[in-house]
C-alpha cells in the first residue's frame, strides 16, 4: 500500500504492509465551486446577525485579525472578500490587518505577501501582533476564570473588529479559529501564559473536539465576549487548503456551526489502538517546526497502544525553532517523565511550557520517532526524539507479528479516537 503524507510542500510516499495498514482520513465535502462567491455569502447572510455592511458606519476605525504564517488560512481570499463590503464606507486608511501571532515570531514582509497576496499588502497597513511589546497592549480587566487580559492597542481602539480564521481540531483549545483570533491571538504574554498553564492544559477536557466545559477554550470564549466583536468569518478547508464552507455572523453562533462543520469531517472512530501510528503535521506551512508538528503527535496519541509508536513526518525547515524557549526548555531535563514532572509540579514563566508539557506527556506513554529534512538526528536527540530516514524500513523494523498500524496523511486535520473509550 503505497500512502502519500503531507509533507512540506511537496509531500512524502511511504510503502506499508496492504493487511496490516488502516488508513484514516477527513470525510471533508467538495471543495466550493467558487470560493469568493462562498465568502460574499457568509458576509452577506450570516449564521447569526445582520450582514457586515448593516454594522459599520462611515467614520469608524475597523481592525482585522487574521492567523500568522503557521496556519494555512485563505487570507488571500478572505481579506479582500471583507475588503469588498466595506468599499465606499470605510476608506483603506481607517483599516488595519493585525496579525494574530499570539507569541510566535512576527512574518516577514516577504512572508505577508506571500500570505495576503501584494493586492492586500499595497492597499492596507498589516501589524504583526507582538505580545512581549508592553507598549502595544491595552489592559481590559479580568475575564473568564480570572485571566488578566491584556489585548492588542489597535484592536482594543478599533469601532469595528472582525475576525477572520479557519476551524479544525485544535489538541487542547477544543477547535480553531472564531475566538482564538482575539486571545491568545492578540494578547499580551500575560494573558497568554495564562490561558496555557499546566492547570488549564492539564484538564481532561482540554483536549481535541472539546469547547464547552473546556477551561482554555471556557476562558478564550469568555475574553472574547466581554472585550468585544463586531463580526467573524470562519472557513473549513479540505487537505489541498481548498474552501470547502465558509461560515460569518455573530462570533459564537458563526463558530458554533463552523465547528459541527469541522467536527463532522476530522473527527473518525477506531474500535482498537494500533501498534505504530504514522502521523503528519499536515505540511507547510503547518509543519515548518518541531513546535508545531506536536499536534500531530497529539492526534496520533489517541489511538496508539501504552508503549507503543509514533512516527511523525514533518518537514520543519524552521527548526524547533531557535526563537522563543521551546527549544531550552525542551532540552532541559535527562528525560521525558522527568520534564513532564517538572512543568506539571510547579508554574512555568515561560510561553512554551504548555507545548513541551504535551510532548513530554506524549513522549512518556509512546515512542516518538521523527522523519525531518531539517533537524539532524543530535538536535531531536537533546529532545529525547529519534529519528528516521526511512519510514518504512522502521515500520518493517518495529511492527510485531499480528500488529497493526494506522496512518494519519494529514495529522490534526484528522482527530480519530477510541470509539468504545
Amino acid at each position: 500500500m503505497l500512502v502519500d503524507l503531507a509533507y512540506g510542500s511537496a509531500g512524502l510516499a511511504v510503502e506499508l504492509p496492504d493487511d496490516r495498514t488502516t488508513v484514516i482520513t477527513p470525510v471533508a465535502g467538495p471543495p466550493a465551486s467558487d470560493a469568493v462567491s462562498a465568502l460574499r455569502a457568509a458576509l452577506r447572510e450570516p449564521v447569526a446577525g445582520p450582514p457586515l455592511r448593516e454594522r459599520v458606519r462611515p467614520g469608524q476605525r475597523v481592525a482585522i485579525s487574521a492567523c500568522d504564517g503557521t496556519r494555512p488560512q485563505p487570507r488571500h481570499l478572505m481579506i479582500p472578500a471583507i475588503l469588498e463590503e466595506l468599499d465606499g464606507l470605510v476608506p483603506l486608511d481607517d483599516i488595519v490587518v493585525l496579525v494574530a501571532t499570539g507569541t510566535h515570531r512576527g512574518n516577514t514582509p516577504e512572508e505577508l505577501r506571500a500570505m495576503f497576496g501584494d493586492g492586500v499588502v499595497d492597499a492596507v497597513r498589516i501589524v504583526n501582533h507582538d505580545a512581549r511589546d508592553d507598549s502595544s497592549l491595552r489592559w481590559l480587566g479580568h475575564h473568564g476564570a480570572g485571566v488578566p487580559v491584556w489585548l492588542n492597542r489597535e484592536w482594543a481602539d478599533a469601532d469595528v473588529k472582525i475576525t477572520t480564521g479557519f476551524v479544525e481540531p485544535h489538541f487542547f483549545a477544543g477547535f480553531s479559529g472564531g475566538p482564538k483570533l482575539v486571545a491568545p491571538g492578540l494578547a499580551g504574554l500575560e494573558t497568554v501564559l495564562t490561558l496555557h498553564d499546566a492547570a488549564r492544559i492539564g484538564s481532561p477536557k482540554a483536549t481535541w473536539g472539546i469547547t464547552h466545559g473546556n477551561p482554555v477554550h471556557d476562558d478564550v470564549r469568555a475574553i472574547a465576549e466581554a472585550t468585544g466583536v463586531t463580526f467573524s468569518l470562519d472557513v473549513v478547508l479540505d487537505r489541498h487548503q481548498r474552501i470547502v464552507a465558509a461560515f460569518g455572523g455573530d462570533l459564537l453562533p458563526m463558530h458554533a456551526a463552523a465547528t459541527a462543520a469541522a467536527r463532522k469531517a476530522a473527527m473518525r472512530p477506531v474500535d482498537h489502538p494500533f501498534d505504530i501510528v504514522i502521523t503528519t503535521n499536515a505540511g507547510f506551512p503547518l509543519d515548518q517546526n518541531l513546535y508545531q508538528s506536536v499536534k500531530g503527535m497529539s492526534a496520533a496519541a489517541q489511538v496508539v497502544r501504552p508503549g507503543g509508536v509514533i512516527i511523525c513526518a514533518a518537514e520543519c525547515r524552521d527548526g524547533f525553532p531557535d526563537h522563543g524557549s521551546y527549544r531550552e526548555v525542551l532540552t532541559s531535563a535527562a528525560s521525558p517523565e522527568a520534564l513532564f514532572e517538572e512543568i506539571s509540579g510547579r508554574a512555568r514563566t515561560v510561553p512554551d511550557q504548555w507545548q513541551v508539557q504535551i510532548q513530554a506527556r506524549i513522549q512518556s506513554a509512546a515512542r516518538v520517532i521523527m522523519h525531518t529534512s531539517h533537524l539532524s538526528d543530535a538536535d531531536l536527540a537533546t529532545a529525547h526524539l529519534e529519528q528516521t530516514g526511512d519510514i518504512a524500513a522502521t515500520v518493517g523494523e518495529l511492527l510485531p507479528a499480528g500488529g497493526s498500524v494506522c496512518v494519519l496523511p494529514e495529522g490534526p486535520m484528522t482527530i480519530p479516537y477510541l470509539a468504545k473509550a
